[in-house]
């Protein structure tokens, strides 16, 4: 007899959906393998916003996640549009130039809204609106960003730590510092096992079925260079340092087939001053995602894209691949008091410049032509200003005229003293390239076969995002897929 019925390796939010899952399903034994050490546990999953992405059709939906928001936050009702499949389908092919799988996102977007419900009622992960992270009052109402309304209560850390206690309780075990390092098949090629680098020793151990969720490549410098190039190999990593690529290395010797946009990836606005990876006391509090509402200038001077063609959740993941590659890998965003008040409020975790002109708040920056940014900045006042009136909750269309490169939401003149810079790069959080897995979430060998006992979750699921996605979806899609392998697993 195997040791175990199931063994998940990766310890963070699709892991966790799939050990639960298949214990539900009817796993007597399930194993989960975490590289990490107890005080370093839980993947990205610790480091993310908590944002949950999912299609509902009526804000009567959300109160069965969410069942004391207009009471704890008057106004929210008001505020919510609906966000169906439609909208969900649109966003999410808009944003992978539509390159995304045609039969995995159709999955994703149908179970959203059922996955996060299950993630509160099986999952016992409790749901709260994403205030500080998308939602602005105006008036008596809340506006909120389409579809990025819920997220887990104590952003990424209540996560990890909801689901490692939903785990425990359904009878998980979960074993420390224990780095899986190679599948084991059988003569059929049947996955039957894994070899595991525990603290001291070397071991094998056995199952019915493996599910690997130990996330992508974005914490190995040699692989960044080696698929995404260069600068890549010198971005800040927003989550954690483990997530090495070993999952899809053992994938692939085992025969699996890569597939995806290995050369793309998750990047976000970060603090250009934050620790090489994540840092546990900060989580994601580097993110810098306020630029809609401001003005970036990079090191020689110029503005380079519009700062404002749609909300935050639909650009960043893609610009800040595009901060990274500007001259020097980093720039400024530059605010003035008029929407000090509209900073999320992890640009209080680090100190900006500050002055009363704009000319001085320059001077103060390692911009390399200074002369060249004061006119910049200048010339945005000048060119600013034009539809509009703003509202930050909405797309205002308040725009630029005459500028090669436009802004066109959210476009008034920095005006109002004192103004901030705030220095910023691109940050790695995951890699897209994965392996290809059916809508049982079985892995696909070379020969477009499945390979018998091995199942993928998580980031490691390919094919999915292409340059860009819509913030929110990867935790969704980590537990939608996560559950979907830990049920098929359990049938072994």
């Amino acid at each position: 007899m195997p040791d175990f019925d199931v063994i998940v390796i990766g310890a963070g939010n699709a892991a966790f959906a799939a050990a639960v899952s298949a214990r539900k399903a009817g796993a007597n034994k399930v194993l989960v393998l975490e590289k990490a050490t107890e005080e370093e546990r839980g993947g990205n999953t610790y480091f993310s916003g908590g944002l949950l992405r999912f299609a509902f059709d009526t804000v009567e939906q959300l109160h069965r996640l969410v069942p004391d928001a207009e009471k704890d936050f008057p106004g929210f009702n008001a505020g919510i549009e609906a966000y169906n499949k439609d909208a969900f389908r649109a966003d999410l092919h808009r944003m992978t130039d539509g390159r995304t799988d045609p039969e995995l996102s159709e999955l994703l977007i149908n179970e959203s809204y059922n996955t996060v419900c299950w993630m509160k009622e099986v999952g016992r992960i409790p749901m709260e609106p994403a205030l500080s992270l998308g939602g602005v009052r105006v008036g008596n109402v809340i506006k909120w960003p389409k579809g990025a309304i819920i997220r887990a209560v104590h952003e990424g850390v209540g996560l990890s730590e909801h689901w490692f206690e939903t785990a425990e309780h359904e009878g998980v075990e979960i074993r420390y510092e224990s780095a899986a390092r190679s599948l084991i098949q059988d003569a059929r090629g049947r996955v039957t096992g894994v070899t595991v680098q525990g603290p001291d020793k070397l071991y094998d151990v056995s199952a019915k079925a493996v599910v690997l969720a130990s996330g992508g490549f974005e914490a190995n410098q040699a692989w960044r260079a080696q698929y995404l190039g260069r600068p890549w190999d010198h971005a800040i990593v927003r989550g954690t340092r483990h997530n090495q690529g070993d999952g899809l290395r053992m994938a692939i010797e085992a025969g699996a087939m890569q597939i995806g946009q290995w050369s793309g990836c998750h990047a976000t606005p970060i603090n250009a001053e934050a620790a090489p990876y994540g840092v546990r006391n900060m989580t994601d509090k580097t993110n810098r995602l306020s630029y809609p509402y401001g003005v970036m200038v990079n090191l020689e001077g110029v503005r380079f894209i519009d700062e404002a063609p749609d909300f935050q959740f639909f650009t960043y993941a893609k610009y800040g691949g595009i901060l990274l590659n500007q001259p020097g890998g980093f720039i400024y965003q530059f605010f003035d008091k008029k929407v000090f008040h509209l900073l999320e409020g992890r640009y209080s975790t680090s100190v900006p410049l500050e002055a009363d002109t704009l000319e001085a708040l320059v001077d103060q920056t390692k911009i390399w032509n200074k002369d060249r940014a004061k006119e910049t900045l200048l010339g945005f006042n000048r060119a600013a200003g034009h539809g509009g009136p703003f509202n930050p909750g909405e797309l205002d269309g308040l725009h630029t005229k005459g500028l090669a490169v436009p802004k066109t939401n959210w476009a008034q003149a920095l005006d109002t003293p004192p103004f901030r810079a705030y220095p910023v790069t691109g940050g790695i959080t995951f890699s897209f390239g994965g392996l290809k897995v059916d809508t049982k979430a079985r892995v696909l060998n070379t020969g477009w076969r499945p390979i018998p006992g091995l199942y993928c979750c998580g980031e490691m699921v390919g094919n999915l995002f292409h340059g860009n996605y819509p913030g929110g979806s990867g935790l969704t899609s980590g537990a939608t897929f996560g559950r979907i392998a830990g049920a098929n697993a359990a049938g072994e």
